[in-house]
């Protein structure tokens, strides 16, 4: 069964029941809980509604039934509650939510690191409560490397939201399979006469840019195309491009604007593709072509991944795929001579 497309959690049952969730909880994992005592008419209740809902518990909150704790951290690199980065990590966050709430875990924030220029500093500080949690997920654009090692070293439970390169040892993630989006969208691209095609961003750094970076090139060397990398948008309208991927959805909305005040159409004579979400604050209207980054499930696949780490170690790696936007920035070459 489930409410409004969704799968019933344990809230709903609680709700139904009339009870706590902690009391549907404990009754799923047939137990006490220190002091807490559950009546038989409590019981038969909430087993009731378990019955008439068709209710299956998560087999994540199964695993996590006997953890000491049952409080998983948090650890945000980035503040991800200002308005200009919510809405890209709010989808992160709702996904981890989800799986703990399904796990009957409680979430910890770690928020005591000092946050410098948009960035929180080191996991490992004088303040630090890292260990108050049973395991932690990572959350954030880039992660200190040498955070990463003494988790590692220390063999502190935790799970990197984004591909993380070895640290001293491999690194536990789920990710966004960001070259082979990427590919894809190069491929398109090169499908509809496009011999000439610029990457426009760092391409560097981060981990999640140098595979939107390797992706490009993987796919203009698979198709036979000429590309064209620039840092920025410079030097863009003299490079003979007739397509342009760029890492940024402002750097986007930027290139179509002065795409417009050139007299150039997009995408008839520029067509312009957007490689995942925007980290930057804008707003536009123009339905670009590109992919949606599985946030939200890769929220809740760290939690799970978590959930294997906390029950038998190891370093489980995946990379889930990006769903391809047709959108309307790409279209047939008209002109490769501008």
């Amino acid at each position: 069964m489930t409410v409004s497309g969704r799968r019933l959690t344990q809230q709903d049952i609680a709700r139904m029941a009339g009870v706590s969730q902690t009391t549907v909880s404990l009754v799923l994992n047939g137990r006490a809980d220190g002091e807490v005592r559950i009546s038989l008419e409590t019981r038969d209740r909430v087993l009731q509604v378990i019955r008439e809902t068709g209710y299956v518990a998560d087999p994540v909150a199964r695993r996590l039934a006997d953890r000491r704790n049952r409080i998983l951290g948090v650890f945000t690199y980035e503040a991800v509650f200002p308005a200009e980065s919510a809405d890209f990590y709010h989808p992160f966050l709702v996904g981890i939510e989800e799986c703990a709430e399904e796990a009957g875990c409680d979430l910890l924030l770690f928020t005591s690191a000092k946050v410098v220029e948009g960035e929180r500093r080191r996991i490992f500080s004088s303040e630090s409560r890292i260990r108050l949690a049973d395991g932690c997920v990572l959350l954030g654009r880039t992660v200190d490397r040498g955070d990463l090692a003494r988790l590692l070293s220390e063999n502190v439970p935790f799970v990197s939201v984004g591909r993380r390169d070895d640290a001293g040892g491999p690194v536990p993630y789920v990710g966004a399979d960001y070259p082979r989006a990427v590919r894809a969208l190069v491929e398109r691209a090169a499908a509809l006469g496009h011999r000439r095609i610029a990457y426009v961003g760092a391409g560097l750094g981060a981990e999640s840019l140098a595979d939107r970076l390797r992706g490009f090139t993987e796919g203009v060397a698979a198709t036979g195309a000429e590309g064209v990398r620039l840092p920025s948008a410079d030097g863009l309208f003299d490079s003979g491009a007739t397509a342009v991927l760029t890492e940024e959805l402002a750097d986007g909305v930027a290139i179509v604007q002065a795409a417009r005040e050139r007299g150039l159409a997009v995408p008839d004579e520029l067509s312009v593709l957007v490689l995942g979400a925007n980290t930057t604050p804008v707003h536009t209207d123009i339905d670009f072509t590109g992919f949606h980054i599985p946030r939200r499930e890769m929220g809740r696949r760290a939690v799970e991944l978590l959930t294997q780490v906390l029950e038998s170690g190891g370093a489980p790696r995946e990379l889930l795929p990006c769903e391809l936007i047709e959108g309307s920035t790409l279209a047939p070459v008209q002109n490769e001579e501008r």
